[in-house]
């Protein structure tokens, strides 16, 4: 019998892996209603899927296409049904997740225009192409969301579905470690800030005397993302955005500019576009004063008297990070890098961040490094110690150690079977049709 299993990939197919998908003779596999799969749908999902920590948790990998048609078919049902179903998403949240989609797209690049070289398109034709993926996306996942709630899971029911891995099959997980940190910006010369406030100044007032904002940001703005877009970031609800931008927002009426306002990110000109219901949509140019090597001796000195409190033990590292840090994604957790996947503060040493690996790999567990220079995702200096909490040596998966894991794949398995279960339900009301290369996977056959 083959176990199913339902999985939203990651909406990188079509446009991020599109280099891929041309390496494979795509021909249709299979059709679901009025929407198809392609041969490099599949080819694509099953790479990403391989490298995922569920593919560990298999029972059989054999049979892995499989599974990743069967999650594409049932992917586009659940799609189909949404449509039948009048079920939406908020063209507002469908922005704002393409908005964080390009951000994390141009962060990986390290600039736009290396974005926009590498696939030899615009950014807003990227967007373009990446809005009814997100769309589908986002539709099929809220589709999703309504079959599997109410799921819940016991500790019984982890200890049952762990008892019934076959032993041969247990994962085995490489080394792990727990890392923390402490983050401080530079800070920047009073002086030095005077001019890159009387610079926004300057653009500000061309603004006021009725230059064109769109071109003044495409010029200016040090926000990448937006500056191609006009400046305009997209719709986003109260507390979304950081508390400085979101006040200066808040006062203004649609088309007025505000006055410079700083944040931690630098200073900005903001321009009210639209409100619409509790959201909001505005423009931004961005100016970041950029920091010398003198700007990071007081905050290096700082983080040196911190790292002798935590020694000490009159100061725990986790409220340091919660008091100290500027690192808004790890000073919530007590300082400590987490998987993106699972959450968990363990991760693979395979996976940690090479600056981080190169610092720890000279550390034993329980030290805190000396203050130490880094590059930030946006390019910018900043200066950090870090702290080697725990190292997890290689091993196979068990409870004791791998809980969380093997909850989360438990719950998953759980919510999978409701999707099938569905699924099973569900199928005779939609046309569906596999082509014959795949027609041994069974997938029509109620198991």
């Amino acid at each position: 019998m083959l176990l199913r299993i339902t999985f939203v990939f990651t909406i990188l197919a079509a446009t991020i892996h599109s280099g891929s998908a041309q390496q494979v003779i795509d021909k249709i596999v299979a059709k679901v209603d009025n929407q198809i799969i392609l041969k490099s749908e599949v080819e694509i999902s099953y790479l990403q899927f391989m490298r995922s920590p569920e593919a560990q948790m298999m029972q059989s990998p054999d049979d892995v296409k499989c599974r990743v048609l069967e999650s594409l078919i049932i992917n586009k049902m659940l799609l189909a049904r949404a449509v039948m179903d009048s079920v939406t998403v908020d063209k507002e949240l469908i922005y704002e997740q393409l908005n964080r989609r390009m951000d994390y797209f141009v962060q990986q690049f390290g600039t736009v225009a290396k974005l926009e070289s590498y696939y030899s398109k615009s950014i807003d034709q990227l967007k373009e192409e990446l809005y009814p993926q997100i769309r589908d996306q986002m539709v099929t996942q809220k589709m999703q969301d309504n079959i599997t709630a109410g799921v819940v899971i016991t500790p019984n029911d982890v200890k049952k579905f762990y008892k019934n891995l076959p032993a041969d099959s247990l994962p085995y997980f490489s080394s792990e470690v727990e890392v923390g940190q402490i983050v401080r910006l530079p800070e920047i010369n009073p002086q030095d800030k005077l001019l890159f406030k009387a610079q926004l100044e300057d653009i500000r007032r061309r603004i006021i005397s009725g230059e064109d904002f769109c071109r003044l940001a495409k010029e200016y703005s040090q926000d990448p993302v937006s500056a191609v877009n006009c400046g305009e970031i997209g719709f986003f609800k109260k507390g979304d955005l950081v508390p400085e931008y979101e006040a200066a927002a808040n006062q203004l009426q649609p088309g007025q500019t505000s006055g410079i306002v700083e944040s931690q990110y630098g200073y900005h000109i903001i321009q009210l576009i639209e409100r619409r219901d509790n959201t909001y949509n505005t423009r931004h140019i961005l100016i970041k004063p950029a920091a010398s090597s003198k700007d990071l001796v007081y905050p290096a000195a700082f983080l040196d008297s911190i790292r002798t409190l935590i020694l000490q033990g009159t100061l725990p590292f986790a409220k340091a990070a919660k008091l100290y840090s500027a690192d808004k994604e790890t000073s919530f957790n007590g300082g400590m890098f987490a998987s993106p996947e699972s959450g968990s503060t363990r991760i693979s040493q395979e996976d940690i961040q090479p600056a981080v690996f190169f610092v720890i790999d000279t550390m034993t567990v329980g030290d805190i490094s000396l203050p130490t220079k880094f590059i930030m995702a946006d390019g910018s200096e900043a200066v950090r110690i870090l702290y080697y909490k725990n190292k997890i040596p290689a091993h196979q998966a068990n409870l004791k150690d791998d809980y969380q894991k093997i909850y989360a794949a438990a719950l998953e398995e759980k919510r999978n079977n409701a999707v099938n279960q569905w699924f099973d339900k569900t199928k005779s009301q939609v046309y569906i049709n596999i082509d014959d290369e795949y027609k041994q996977c069974e997938i029509l056959i109620n198991k």
